[in-house]
């Protein structure tokens, strides 16, 4: 991990302190990840599902990685609030595809309550997958409230709000190539 590294591109983003992960560490670790999970599932009939908008700079790179023939599909959520707090989730935009006897991946860009990634496995647990394996870029196991069962791990991070390679601050930062730490916590929560 680059903790001290400071990408050149920060100059020009107000914000952002230290670059965390760099280009080449999220290339490396992407391919790794792909060629395990290639491995995994060889010979499988496998569907890769992603949360919209978090994770798709991710796992658009994955499944270049991957080496098998694979189905991709998305799903978006929307978070209710309720004085500032997350009190519920609906589905906003459902598969297209039906997964009833496939091998599906849930594909994560940070996971770290474990609410979100509890509430997709339930929700996919009775559309009768084969089996069903979570991929996140990045874990964030010191604030998590549920254990969800992750299979593969891009890099764990600590509590610092970061931003970039897909992940947003209101909607800012997702098209930089690294991962960055956000100089200071957001003060309104993210538009939903």
């Amino acid at each position: 991990m680059a903790s001290n590294n400071v990408h050149p591109n920060l100059t020009a983003c107000e914000g952002i302190s230290q670059t965390l992960f760099t280009e080449e560490e999220l290339r490396i670790r992407v391919a790794e990840l792909g060629a395990e999970i290639t491995r995994d599932f060889a010979g499988l009939d496998l569907t890769v599902v992603a949360m919209l908008k978090g994770p798709v700079v991710f796992v658009c790179d994955l499944v270049r990685r991957i080496d098998l023939p694979l189905r991709m599909d998305f799903i978006s959520i929307s978070k209710f609030r309720k004085e500032g707090r997350a009190s519920g989730i609906r589905i906003l935009k459902d598969l297209d595809c039906d997964v009833a006897g496939r091998h599906l991946l849930l594909v994560e860009d940070i996971i770290d309550t474990g609410l979100t990634t509890n509430y997709l496995i339930k929700n996919m647990q009775p559309r009768n997958p084969e089996s069903l394996s979570v991929c996140t870029l990045l874990d964030r196991r010191s604030i998590r409230i549920i254990d969800v069962p992750v299979r593969y791990r891009g890099f764990e991070v600590d509590q610092d709000y970061v931003v970039g390679y897909g992940l947003d601050c209101t909607e800012r930062y997702r098209a930089l190539p690294f991962i960055a730490k956000l100089s200071h916590r957001p003060t309104q929560a993210p538009a939903e």
